[in-house]
């Protein structure tokens, strides 16, 4: 197996156990043990688990960035895509909670070989851009209250919280008037 295929394989085969066992079951052992590679093979690409969770964070940053990317690209008005894209951040933070519970722990994947904050930053500056278009007085603290509101709705929304106090609610309408509640 060539490095690039290994390496691709490792954080592909975490992303698998990710997505369908949960964080639990992210472990260096069971990542080889399903990729079929010997307990040292990743050491070579991943000094440290936590940088082989950097990797498997990056891809769901990635995965999350390419939904969101029609959205943001389309030529609709700001506000209309404004709304899609933070819909789509709930939505994917549902589909993958614990992947989206990763992507987002920067404090123990700091200095762990992925700059995930770097990552992160184009989504926070395509939002900008798009508050900025809408005509936001002040587009830079606009996005940071939607991207907040918006963020703690998908948390909320992943770990099944909402479904105890609003089991009724439908999130697409909150997330909906979280986003014009920033906009002018």
């Amino acid at each position: 197996m060539s490095a690039t295929t290994l390496r691709d394989t490792l954080v592909d085969t975490g992303v698998g156990i990710l997505d369908t066992d949960g964080p639990a079951a992210l472990t260096l052992r069971e990542i080889t043990r399903r990729a079929g590679v010997s307990h040292g093979a990743p050491r070579r690409y991943f000094p440290t688990h936590n940088s082989l969770l950097a990797a498997i964070a990056s891809r769901g940053l990635q995965d999350l960035s390419a939904r969101l990317a029609p959205m943001l690209g389309a030529p609709t008005p700001a506000r209309a895509r404004l709304i899609s894209a933070a819909i789509e951040y709930v939505t994917f933070a549902q589909e993958r909670p614990a992947m989206f519970e990763l992507m987002f722990h920067h404090d123990v994947l700091e200095d762990a070989g992925a700059d995930l904050r770097a990552t992160s930053l184009p989504l926070f500056e395509a939002l900008r851009t798009l508050t900025e278009a809408d005509q936001a007085p002040d587009p830079y603290a606009t996005a940071l209250k939607i991207w907040t509101g918006t963020h703690g709705i998908a948390v909320l929304a992943a770990n099944r919280s909402l479904d105890l106090v609003a089991p009724e609610l439908a999130i697409e309408d909150l997330v909906r008037s979280t986003v014009e509640a920033h906009l002018p």
